[in-house]
């Protein structure tokens, strides 16, 4: 799913192509990717794009008369700029939103098309597709530390919970935490005035990072390689390979089809989490640590 580098990104583009232009019209591929009756797409034809801003992981592009198109990628929802009126080709093309200079196409890869668009009227009904999540370039670290102990939960949790903090997913917490060398299970409740300072800093750096680094890539153009894995990254995605930091190997989490990624030496102290499926299996085999799992592997 795009998280906060990817689509500040996203926006920076949006506001180059399609800032001050005139919405031409709207297609719709099908039925399933509109969530809301009215206003009707048709009401959006004629209006100028007058900002587009974030909310949450949702790009929203505003129009005269206060009308707004929310677009929630989800998972595997994208944009892509073509030319003028441009067909919607295939299954994976859902939508097309015409302007003179070109045609921002929303596509989604996959059979479970779960991508969103709303049509909203209105500053009310634009608040109420925001989750509420604080924007971490509004926190010092105090607030900061007040909003991850709202509420007692895993820090992986905390740090991808979209009413606490806006913007921040699955992949860029691994990172955040990597970076911060914590846990992703340590609890928040349980964290010291330091540790709190540390993740602080780790969350503004990695976000900052990785945005200068995905704005460098994108230039003048519109981003067209929007993934949750990257080259670079130290830790996401990174299953079996080696730390950066370390060199020890990346080790995961694995619950539904999410996965945390972390490195025992940096982050755990040397404790292997308890992956659910594995340790399920291996019941009282399942090594506690990186050594015992790296002497496992020796004696196979």
């Amino acid at each position: 799913m795009p998280e906060l580098p990817d689509l500040t990104v996203y926006i920076e583009a949006l506001e180059r192509h399609i800032g001050g232009e005139v919405l031409t019209g709207i297609r719709l591929a099908g039925p399933f990717l509109l969530r809301t009756v009215a206003p009707a797409p048709a009401a959006a034809a004629g209006r100028t794009v007058r900002a587009v801003r974030r909310i949450g992981k949702r790009i929203a592009i505003g129009l005269d008369g206060d009308l707004w198109l929310v677009l929630h990628l989800m998972i595997a929802g994208r944009l892509r700029w073509r030319g003028t009126g441009a067909a919607l080709a295939g299954k994976r093309d859902l939508a097309a939103f015409d302007f003179a200079p070109g045609s921002l196409i929303l596509t989604e890869a996959g059979s479970k098309k779960r991508a969103a668009l709303h049509i909203v009227e209105g500053a009310a009904a634009l608040a109420d597709l925001d989750p509420g999540g604080a924007e971490i370039h509004d926190l010092g670290s105090d607030a900061f530390g007040a909003v991850l102990r709202r509420e007692n939960h895993t820090l992986k949790r905390a740090l991808t919970d979209p009413r606490l903090f806006s913007g921040i997913g699955n992949a860029y917490s691994d990172e955040i935490l990597h970076r911060a060398g914590l846990s992703p299970v340590a609890m928040t409740d349980r964290l010291t005035a330091p540790e709190i300072a540390g993740l602080h800093e780790a969350t503004v750096e990695t976000l900052e990072a990785w945005t200068e680094t995905l704005r460098r890539a994108a230039g003048d153009g519109f981003p067209e390689k929007v993934t949750a894995f990257r080259d670079g990254m130290a830790v996401h995605g990174r299953y079996g390979q080696p730390c950066p930091a370390c060199g020890t190997k990346v080790q995961r989490i694995r619950y539904a089809s999410n996965e945390t990624n972390y490195c025992p030496r940096c982050q755990t102290g040397g404790k292997l989490l308890a992956d659910r499926a594995l340790s399920r299996l291996l019941k009282e085999d399942w090594p506690r640590t990186i050594d015992e799992l790296e002497q496992l592997k020796g004696e196979s």
